[in-house]
């Protein structure tokens, strides 16, 4: 009898416990959290799971209700309308039996920041590889109308729902642990539009860009889609970034995206292009935003194995920012270092990526925001000239000479040239050694300083005529 007593029990407490969870809360993912700033003047999902049968949600700025069904496996989204930029402000939900609030909400400019190391790269880096202006940041942190949000690094073979993160105000604490080029590009944007600026940080370095694709893109590359699966996953096998690291703040409502990566591809930059191209498509699939602006910083020249490896991802760079609607790369031939992959400058690539955005997103008078590019090539005897687009007021070596022109003839074998500019967009380069030239080279090596710029202070890429 006592032991049908205690078996009887035990099922009581396990039918209550399934009960309690049945009727328990309202649950929502971590980047739906407090703190967070929505995508003003658009309509943004709001999404989570509830044990109910429907959702409602208020929003403190209109009084305006929504309404959800909740779907398979407890899982509900809804779509709210933002107003213009301001706060902050409340949303409140509801189903059949629980209630929750989203306290502390601003509405603002949302963008997201991914790639590698050189994004991920820590406002407060350890001192092996500092960062420029780290004191300074850290100290003047602070701005109550910038929200940070980070990722945690992780990798995973199956698409996660969450994340361990939140949203946090940019406090000393929060401003070290971030990403400098993430949160001066924050802090550009906020300064200069008047706005709470929200930034998500995703980035996990020494990582390719095939561990960021979608699974439906990495189909699309049977080169990567049928490698064989390894026993054991690592950061860089394909799609498990994605898997961790984007969907659990896929379709979260942003303006657009910021991205420096390539290093980690250097071995296959022949397929960079092509493969870079389609992980942005497929983002834009799945965020289902449309073709949201990317901007990204090329790779920086440094000191690698002397295979010039890095010069033909740089190429990719530079030819997938035709091939992309609505993105732009901004050039650091400038900044690099030799002695490190992680160059201590992250204040110049983050202007940079901020005034691009600024003038091709929201239209402000920027100047020149575009490096200076060949549009024209002229054979003439035993000079090259070449034309640029790009070029502001014109083009320029800094007082300090072109040092970086190489050219060769039918043997393929590449001499230093002597190069000047000789009308506002025209570079001639010549070259003793070659007397019949069939190619020119500019900075095309692993660690170079770039010498050639336009008149707004922006390097030309490396680049090459050739196809060898």
């Amino acid at each position: 009898m006592q032991r049908n007593v205690l078996i009887a029990l035990v099922i009581f407490l396990l039918i209550s416990a399934v009960n309690s969870k049945a009727y328990g809360r309202i649950e929502l993912p971590a980047v739906m959290g407090n703190g967070m700033i929505l995508q003003q003047q658009a309509t943004v999902p709001i999404w989570g799971t509830s044990d109910g049968t429907s959702i409602r949600a208020t929003t403190s700025w209109n009084g305006k209700e929504y309404h959800a069904k909740v779907g398979d496996k407890g899982r509900w989204r809804l779509m709210i309308e933002t107003p213009k930029a301001g706060g902050p402000y409340e949303i409140f939900l509801s189903d059949e039996r629980d209630k929750r609030v989203i306290t502390d909400v601003l509405i603002g400019e949302v963008w997201l920041a991914s790639g590698q190391s050189n994004m991920g790269m820590r406002v407060g880096n350890p001192p092996r590889d500092t960062v420029l202006h780290a004191g300074k940041l850290i100290a003047e942190a602070g701005n109550p109308l910038i929200r940070l949000f980070r990722v945690p690094v992780k990798s995973a073979v199956h698409p996660l729902d969450n994340c361990d993160a939140e949203w946090t105000a940019p406090d000393s604490a929060s401003v070290a642990a971030f990403s400098a080029v993430a949160y001066q590009y924050a802090l550009n944007l906020q300064r200069e539009l008047g706005v709470p600026v929200g930034i998500l940080q995703s980035a996990y370095g020494g990582t390719q860009v095939q561990a960021w694709m979608d699974s439906t893109t990495l189909n699309s590359f049977p080169e990567l889609a049928d490698q064989p699966v390894p026993g054991k996953i690592t950061k860089n096998t394909p799609t498990v970034l994605f898997n961790a690291m984007i969907n659990p703040i896929l379709g979260y409502g942003i303006k657009g995206a910021i991205w420096y990566q390539g290093e980690g591809n250097r071995a296959t930059a022949n397929r960079y292009e092509d493969w870079f191209v389609g992980m942005v498509s497929g983002w834009r699939q799945r965020w289902n935003q449309g073709d949201f602006p990317f901007y990204y910083a090329q790779i920086a020249p440094y000191k690698y194995d002397g295979k010039q490896q890095s010069a033909y991802l740089r190429e990719a760079q530079l030819a997938a920012a035709t091939s992309l609607s609505n993105a732009g790369m901004v050039v650091t031939m400038d900044v690099g270092s030799e002695q490190t992959i992680h160059p201590p400058d992250k204040t110049t690539v983050a202007r940079r990526l901020s005034d691009l955005a600024l003038a091709e997103t929201y239209k402000q008078q920027r100047g020149e925001v575009q490096s200076p590019v060949v549009k024209r090539i002229k054979w003439k005897g035993t000079k090259v000239r070449l034309y640029f687009d790009h070029v502001a007021d014109g083009l320029t070596d800094s007082g300090n000479g072109l040092h970086a022109f190489e050219l060769a003839g039918d043997d393929r074998v590449f001499y230093p040239a002597e190069a000047r500019i000789v009308g506002k967009h025209i570079v001639e380069v010549r070259c003793e050694e070659v007397p019949n030239p069939v190619s020119v080279r500019y900075a095309f090596k692993d660690w170079v300083r770039g010498d050639l710029f336009n008149s707004a202070g922006l390097p030309a890429s490396s680049f090459r005529t050739d196809n060898w």
